[in-house]
Formats: C-alpha cells, structure tokens, sequence
C-alpha cells in the first residue's frame, strides 16, 4: 500500500512556559493585518496530521471537531464523539495546529489566526519496520483520500465548511485517486496547502519532489530562515508557489501542555494556511461575497514578496500580509 510519511522534522528545543508572538507570525505581517482580518474569525482550516493536544489551553478554544483516520474503519468529521480519538503522541501535529491559530489569551503563544477554527484529522500512525533515516509515521493514502473527502462533506453546528486544508506530510509516489481527491477539494472552493519537503540539498536549481506538495492544484510551500534566506532543506522545484518562515519556530507542543521549537517545511506550511484564512475573512467581509478557491490562491499570491531566488527557491517570494491589502 502507497504510503505519505511524515515531513522529517527537527526538535531544536523545548519550552516550558512563555508569553509571545513568534518571530514567523510576526515576520509574515499577521499582528498588523489582525483587525482588518477580524483575526481569521470563524474561518475553518483542517489539520491533516498527527492529531493534536485538544485540551492544550492555546489550543482547547480554537478546535471544532475532528476525527481519527488511521484504521480502515469508516470516520465521520460530523459526530464530535470522534474527537476524544485525535490525541497526539509526536507532537508535529500539535505545534501546526499552534502556528496556525494558536488563541490570544495572556500566555503562552499566538497562531496566525488566533481565531480561525480547527478541524482535527489524525491520518498518520506509528509502524515499527522502517529503513534508515525514514520516518516512524506513516500515512495510508487511502485514509488521507478518505480525510479529505470528509472534509468536503463536513458542516459545522452554524453550517461552517472547510476552506483550507492543511498537510505537512509527503509521498515519494503519485496516486492518481489522491490527485482526483485533491481536485474535488479544489472544486468546492477549498485551498489546499502542503509543505514541499526537505530533502533539499541546499540548491536551489536542483528539483526535489513530493507528493502531494508537487501537484498544481496545490499550493507548495517551501522554508526560509530567520534571516530571509532559503532553508538548506527545502524543496525546491517547479511547483514551489511560496515561501515562509521554517527554522527556529516556536509552537505549541504536548511536552505535558508545553512548548517547541521546529524546523522544516512543515513549519512554514502552517504561517500560510493562517496567512489564507486572514486573507478569505478580510476580503469577503469588503467585497460582501464568498471567494472561489482561484480568487483566494491569487490574494495569496499578491501577498508575497521576492527575496531574490528563484523560481525553483521561492516561488513568487516570501509571504508578507503588510502590503497589498
């Protein structure tokens, strides 16, 4: 069976208790485009991942539901019963859910959208035969296919659908019925964001692939530094649509209700889902209109900013909310 691994990713450090904004919610313009955004309010993003820390006080108020797709067995996003299944036991999936909407409530840390909703959808489980240097969680492309597709069924106690989906995860092998999957989200007007990966040789004409990340309908996210440069690890490649902050990111983690600091694209992709749900919520409260799937790719889009690379390195450039709004 075709299997998507989890993006390879660094634990630089642990934190026990803090009270900031990080320096990638900050880098990106996200505090400055808060109160024109309404702060992401009511936007709902699903979380493709490891499962999360529910009851994490940054992140107990922003969840709406969520459901565990690591068996074969038939998961329903619409029974919030399902939800006590979702605990995460690595952490990854915790600290994306941080980056992205992590709640303003006087300590800890801040999302991008700190008042965006969560929809929790645990996809990756452990196996124990791996090959060196692989991961220890895996993906069964059919449970993702079936994630995503009750993502698109999925409605809210006030009728909330998914906009956004979020996956740090990657593939080596296309799959075609993942791909149609992938175009059927796209359809219903949801913004499918993944992180390109790190197997980057710090190259960047060199074109390193993953799936789903390198399907058009995608939009690949690849990782800078602190200092704006390109990630020695990330993926660079034809597809690349962004880049944004993935070294030295400090999150929300499930070291008993505490904190990390990552690095990788995993921890770029979530500024960008954050990013998208500020951009949908402040552009159809001033148009008056839902936003297509397009019309929100292309407000993204005009939110970045070229810090000189390439094509192959930094897509359209580095995601920046402070100009173009």
């Amino acid at each position: 069976m075709k299997q998507m691994s989890l993006i390879p990713f660094e634990v630089q450090s642990m934190v026990k208790n803090t009270y900031e904004i990080p320096f990638g919610v900050k880098m990106i313009g996200a505090p400055e485009f808060w109160e024109e955004s309404d702060r992401g309010r009511g936007i709902v993003i699903a979380v493709l991942d490891s499962g999360c820390d529910i009851n994490h006080p940054d992140l107990k108020e922003r969840i709406i539901g969520g459901a565990d797709f690591t068996s074969d067995t038939h998961q329903d996003l619409t029974d919030i019963k399902n939800l006590k299944n979702v605990a995460d036991i690595l952490g990854h999936g915790t600290h994306v859910a941080g980056t992205i909407a992590a709640t303003i409530n006087g300590s800890g840390v801040v999302g991008v959208a700190p008042e965006a909703k969560l929809l929790i959808c645990k996809v990756l489980k452990r196996v124990e035969e791996v090959g060196p240097g692989d991961s220890k969680f895996r993906a069964d492309y059919p449970n993702i296919i079936k994630a995503i597709n009750e993502c698109i069924k999925w409605r809210g106690p006030n009728q909330e659908r998914v906009r956004i989906i979020s996956m740090s995860l990657s593939g080596k092998e296309e799959d075609l019925e993942l791909h149609k999957c992938i175009k059927k989200a796209v359809l219903n007007d949801i913004l499918v964001i993944c992180a390109a990966g790190n197997k980057g040789d710090g190259n960047e004409h060199t074109k390193e692939v993953g799936y789903p990340a390198y399907y058009p309908e995608v939009v690949c996210v690849g990782a800078v530094n602190m200092y704006k440069k390109l990630s020695q690890f990330t993926n660079t490649n034809d597809e690349v649509d962004l880049v944004a902050p993935g070294e030295e990111i400090l999150s929300t983690y499930t070291n008993d209700k505490g904190y990390a600091v990552l690095r990788g694209t995993s921890m770029a992709t979530p500024h960008v889902a954050g990013a998208a749900a500020l951009l949908l919520k402040h552009y159809e409260k001033k148009f008056n209109k839902k936003l297509t799937e397009p019309e929100l790719f292309t407000e993204l889009i005009k939110h970045t900013k070229s810090i000189g690379y390439s094509k192959y390195g930094e897509g359209h450039g580095l995601l920046d909310l402070k100009g173009n709004v």
